[in-house]
């Protein structure tokens, strides 16, 4: 029994084409795992007064409650603006994630209210705004637990409190400054100009978290901060209030991504365009294949001739035998390839080799394709005939 040659790809083919696809699927494994494992040390309700987590604030919310100073969580600027009052404590938890129109809306509301407004460690994108004459310094401070070294009642009763973090300074002649590290102050107290408000900028929130409350003098200067009005505001900013506009509407996707996350993306689409038409420039063919055997062309020829008969494809056939035709005669009679399949510029050239009709030659080589196999069979003999005639000529 003669043997035969298998097709199907062998184990090493299958590896080499399956192994990017396979690094692929692995890298993105490890991705995923890698996002679970981060989200699953996140700070679940940080800084909120109806959270228990470590790192929530139920414990100082439940102390003032039980001094009389009711606290109420609000999560958008015009909540938060229009609770401002002289016997009201605005906390922000996050000043950081408003915009700069948000913190200078939220600055007026506040400035001539005659509460006290408490900022939630503020970097430099928000506490000129919201603390106009104060400057947050870049370096933090080296050590969570400070003393106050100031004359501020609340700190001087409090004594040392976690509230290193976020330094500044201020331009406040009359402002307490506190709890320094290295002569810059982690806490400020800064008298408003009318109605006997101000403002507290605290440079870290350790001192609001559950599981720190309890240690140093934490409690007793987050009650006495927070509890010097009846009323608590905590105000949690979120990424849906950051969206509104000025006139209530909001805004979409493309107007909240940083204009700097555009350009990247557009670079990175012209990049992975770019690698994509590099990519697609092949050389050779599509699909490299090991033929089994070595086919001759009559066999090719002659297997295409059976396709065509089977489809009834005559006037393919007669225009594949008319077109090769047309090509090997050009070059014989002084026409060139490109010209070859016009009828202007072979056909005068073809009359001067030869003495027959112009017309018959333009029906032999230009006509309609034959009506049945026997008028296929006869065009095939004339066109041969005519070949020859022009060979010998």
């Amino acid at each position: 029994m003669p043997a035969t040659t298998s097709l199907a790809p062998t184990g090493r083919q299958l590896w080499t084409r399956a192994r990017g696809i396979a690094l692929a699927a692995v890298l993105l494994l490890a991705a995923a795992v890698a996002m679970a494992a981060v989200r699953s040390t996140a700070r679940h309700g940080e800084l909120d007064p109806r959270s228990a987590d470590p790192y929530g604030s139920r414990a100082v919310a439940r102390l003032l409650a039980e001094r009389g100073v009711s606290t109420r969580v609000v999560t958008t600027l015009g909540a938060a603006r229009a609770a401002a009052g002289p016997d009201t404590t605005l906390l922000v938890a996050v000043p950081d994630l408003l915009s700069h129109r948000q913190q200078t809306e939220l600055h007026a509301a506040t400035a001539s209210s005659g509460g006290r407004t408490v900022l939630v460690a503020p970097g430099s994108w928000s506490v000129e705004r919201l603390a106009p004459g104060v400057t947050a310094d870049p370096a933090t401070s080296d050590t969570d637990t400070l003393a106050p070294d100031c004359a501020l009642p609340e700190a001087r009763r409090a004594g040392t409190a976690d509230t290193g973090g976020i330094r500044y300074t201020t331009t406040h002649l009359d402002a307490d400054s506190c709890y320094p590290s290295a002569r810059l102050a982690t806490l400020l107290r800064i008298p408003a100009s009318s109605k006997g408000g101000d403002t507290v900028v605290l440079g870290a929130p350790d001192i609001l978290y559950n599981d720190r409350l309890d240690e140093q003098g934490n409690a007793s200067l987050a009650l006495q901060l927070l509890g010097s009005r009846h009323h608590l505001v905590w105000y949690l900013p979120s990424l849906s209030d950051s969206a509104a506009t000025e006139s209530g509407e909001r805004k979409s996707i493309l107007e909240l991504i940083p204009s700097g996350w555009l350009w990247a993306t557009l670079q990175l689409f012209i990049a992975a365009a770019l690698a994509a038409f590099w990519r697609a420039r092949r050389f050779g063919p599509l699909v490299p294949e090991k033929l089994p055997v070595a086919i001759r062309a009559s066999e090719t020829a002659e297997g295409r001739a059976r396709l065509y008969r089977k489809a009834n494809a005559r006037d393919r056939a007669a225009a594949a035998l008319r077109a090769a035709t047309r090509t090997r005669l050009a070059p014989l009679v002084g026409v060139p390839a490109t010209q070859a399949h016009a009828p202007e510029a072979l056909l005068p050239a073809l009359s001067a080799h030869l003495s027959g009709d112009g017309q018959t030659l333009h029906s032999l080589l230009f006509g309609p394709p034959p009506g049945d196999d026997a008028a296929l069979i006869a065009l095939t003999d004339q066109l041969d005939a005519l070949e020859r005639e022009v060979r010998r000529s």
